[in-house]
């Protein structure tokens, strides 16, 4: 049997970064196994705050040229609220990979797990399935660093947003929602903009009625973005694929993570024309670090999404499997509801979550 090979550059970064990526380093390597044939390459890499207060570098030269040398970057958490640059900021070398990558698509699934508590009592939220793809290299972003301050009297940061960049990104959510339809997605497109009021949201969704003309086999609709929050609690189960700039996709990836059970159980994926990055929505938590109560969900489906996208992009059938093999294992652990972890109240930790998918996943 030939067997295929990906190299994985690991980020665990900072806080309980490193405790979630050890347990899903070990299921990603089970699922391969389960698939048969495939092998993941993982090396670990400094990079992040502590990396930052230690070295000088939050992204040291060598670490970025391990991840663009890569197949897929696995990233955990980065940053820590008591380590920041001069100017007050945090230190977030995840955005420097998205800039520096090209990493323009945002792609953020809203999909209940089964067994897991949702905060919608309307039991039409067990059927949301939903994107929310989030532009992740201009937008407001774009000022990351260079906004102003003058005589500490006016602040300013500048959008900015341009037609190449918001082309690739509808291009890209007309071909998810396409790709959706198969499996029960509702095949529209809703651009999520402010273009009442900002000439620069107007220019977003100009450039995404060009592109709706070019997939007229997709549905295309628009969505001001106070209005789309509205929807996410309202009627989220109507939703499929949001297309926004980056600052609303941050907000709302976190509000659809709650829809889901908390940030917990919300994987993430940065994806460009050449690389991409797969993280959980969380951050570093170093509130619980080292407590052994980090809920290890978020990161092991990103790492599901991670064997998926090699899989795509690789015609790999084996890689595919993994994916599909894992995600399915995650659903298989928690449907029972038994498995509670700690933000509901519940006594899963990061050991018996991982335990608990490890059996399922042997089970299949």
């Amino acid at each position: 049997m030939t067997i295929e090979t990906f190299r994985i550059a690991v980020l665990p970064g900072d806080g309980i970064g490193h405790e979630v990526m050890a347990p899903t380093l070990a299921l990603l390597d089970a699922a391969c196994a389960r698939a048969g044939g495939l092998t993941l390459s993982h090396e670990t890499l400094p990079a992040g705050a502590v990396c930052w207060r230690d070295t000088g570098a939050a992204l040291p030269a060598a670490t970025m040229a391990a991840a663009r040398a890569a197949d897929a970057i696995l990233l955990a958490a980065m940053g820590d609220p008591a380590i920041r640059y001069p100017d007050g900021t945090e230190i977030a070398p995840q955005l420097d990979l998205r800039f520096d990558l090209g990493l323009y698509a945002g792609v953020r699934p809203v999909k209940p797990i089964p067994g897991v508590r949702i905060p919608l009592a309307d039991p039409r939220a067990r059927e949301m399935d939903f994107v929310v793809l989030r532009e992740s290299t201009e937008g407001l972003f774009a000022s990351r660093g260079r906004g102003t301050v003058e005589n500490d009297a006016r602040a300013s940061d500048t959008m900015v947003i341009t037609r190449a960049v918001s082309e690739r990104l509808f291009d890209f959510a007309f071909a998810l929602a396409r790709s959706r339809r198969d499996k029960g997605g509702r095949n529209l497109v809703t651009c999520v903009d402010k273009a009442n009021v900002f000439t620069s949201f107007a220019f977003f969704r100009r450039v995404f009625d060009e592109r709706a003309a070019a997939h007229p086999d997709v549905r295309a609709a628009h969505a001001y973005v106070d209005a789309m929050a509205l929807d996410f609690v309202r009627r989220p189960w109507e939703l499929d694929v949001l297309p926004t700039e980056n600052m609303f996709g941050d907000i709302l990836s976190d509000l659809g993570a709650g829809l889901m059970g908390g940030l917990g159980y919300a994987p993430s994926a940065d994806i460009g024309d050449e690389h991409a990055v797969f993280q959980p929505c969380h951050g570093s938590a170093p509130d619980i670090a080292g407590r052994g109560l980090a809920n290890p969900t978020a990161m092991i489906l990103s790492g599901a999404m991670m064997l998926e996208w090699l899989g795509e992009r690789h015609g790999s059938a084996r890689a595919a499997r993994a994916g599909g093999l894992l995600r399915a294992a995650v659903d298989a652990a928690f449907a029972p509801g038994q498995l509670v972890t700690a933000e509901h109240g519940g006594a899963a930790g990061t050991a018996a979550v991982a335990t608990a998918v490890g059996e399922a996943l042997a089970a299949a």
